[in-house]
């Protein structure tokens, strides 16, 4: 079997989980698990389950349809606008779509009255982060059309933070989607079920003191995964930031001299690298490229600095260890560099865990995350 694998340790993401679980129910708060960067693995999203999501959220119809086929049965939301060709799908493996188009609301509406059935949105509200969303003000008018057609039931509002811009909501923020869940209920008669205030981003301000209002629910990937805040890219306290681990296989070891670099005149973005100063260096192959892992997202261990990635090799120099064609390479990932991983299919998947949750305090000696320089 090819070295080339993620190895996952299932245990982490359960007790993951949990903490931001546990820490979340006395702020009134619950957790949707967002497996999106793990392609819907089953494995993942049952340790999600296990550890206190209370469902589960995925941007592709194939991801849920996977953790359908492998016989999860827990609320799945496609949290990503659905695409009109795809409306039959989401009603038949769906159970909640976030939105933001009223000609797919309408749509969705429509074929859900063919099948007899009445499908759940919640409508994502732009709050600044200037990806997906209705505008405020126009929040009240969409609103009342969607009260007005059959084939549909409004559930939950929400809002994305972070994802597109990298700015942490503010309390104000908060403060404005709370007011904003309420003026909704107003308008459309029964309580929202759900209002959800963003993801990992969202973490700061849901864990701190101030006065959480009508939101009651939050979408974690990145921090279940992996334990960081998307915005700082620094570890959480008391989560685990060792839940992934990439190894790559070496196949090439050379000591090679280059007295005269070569002179790009139209450097290809995509041929990521970095000007190393010694010009008679230890180099290394890893047999690992663009098309398996987003370089750029990698950790590298102590002794070896990353030189360049093309499509099919990683290189790198060693300095404090010797790396033998044969031998791996123990690498981290990010949030980027996980989710090209997970989506490999020349990267195996290979999954760890009895049950066990484990004090991450006591146990993990691997905690603290930095950005690659």
């Amino acid at each position: 079997m090819s070295k080339l694998r993620i190895d996952v340790d299932l245990d982490k993401i359960r007790y993951n989980t949990r903490f931001l679980v546990d820490h979340l129910r006395p702020r009134g708060i619950t957790v949707t698990g967002v497996t999106k960067a793990v392609c819907g693995h089953p494995e993942i999203a049952n340790a999600m389950l296990e550890g206190g999501a209370t469902g589960l959220a995925d941007a592709r119809i194939s991801n849920i349809m996977r953790m359908h086929d492998a016989g999860i049965s827990c609320s799945i939301s496609l949290i990503r606008t659905p695409m009109l060709s795809q409306v039959a799908q989401v009603l038949d493996n769906c159970d909640v779509s976030f939105n933001t188009e009223m000609d797919i609301i309408a749509s969705l509406a429509i074929e859900a009255l063919g099948k007899n059935i009445t499908h759940n949105i919640i409508l994502m509200v732009e709050m600044g982060d200037m990806r997906d969303g209705i505008l405020p003000e126009h929040l009240e008018s969409t609103v009342s059309q969607i009260l007005r057609m059959e084939g549909i039931s409004l559930k939950w509002i929400g809002a994305n933070f972070a994802c597109l811009g990298h700015v942490a909501p503010s309390a104000g923020a908060m403060e404005l989607l709370s007011s904003l869940a309420a003026d909704t209920e107003l308008a459309s008669g029964p309580a929202l079920e759900t209002v959800s205030g963003g993801g990992s981003a969202s973490l700061p301000w849901a864990l701190g003191k101030g006065a959480t209002g009508k939101i009651n629910n939050l979408r974690l990937g990145e921090a279940i995964l992996l334990g960081t805040d998307p915005v700082s890219g620094y570890a959480i306290d008391g989560l685990y930031t060792d839940v992934f681990t990439l190894w790559a296989e070496v196949i090439e070891t050379k000591t090679k001299s280059n007295p005269n670099p070569l002179q790009m005149i139209y450097p290809i973005p995509s041929m990521q690298c970095v000007t190393l100063d010694s010009p008679s260096n230890t180099r290394s192959i890893l047999a690992i490229g663009l098309q398996d892992t987003d370089a750029a997202g990698l950790i590298f261990p102590a002794g070896v600095t990353f030189v360049g990635a093309t499509s099919d090799h990683i290189v790198v120099e060693n300095t404090d260890c010797l790396l033998r064609p044969g031998g791996e390479v123990k690498l981290k990932l990010n949030y980027s560099a996980l989710s090209r991983g997970m989506a490999a299919p020349d990267v195996a998947k290979v999954f760890h865990g009895d049950g066990a949750l484990v004090d991450c305090t006591a146990a993990n000696t691997d905690r603290r995350y930095s950005k690659r320089k």
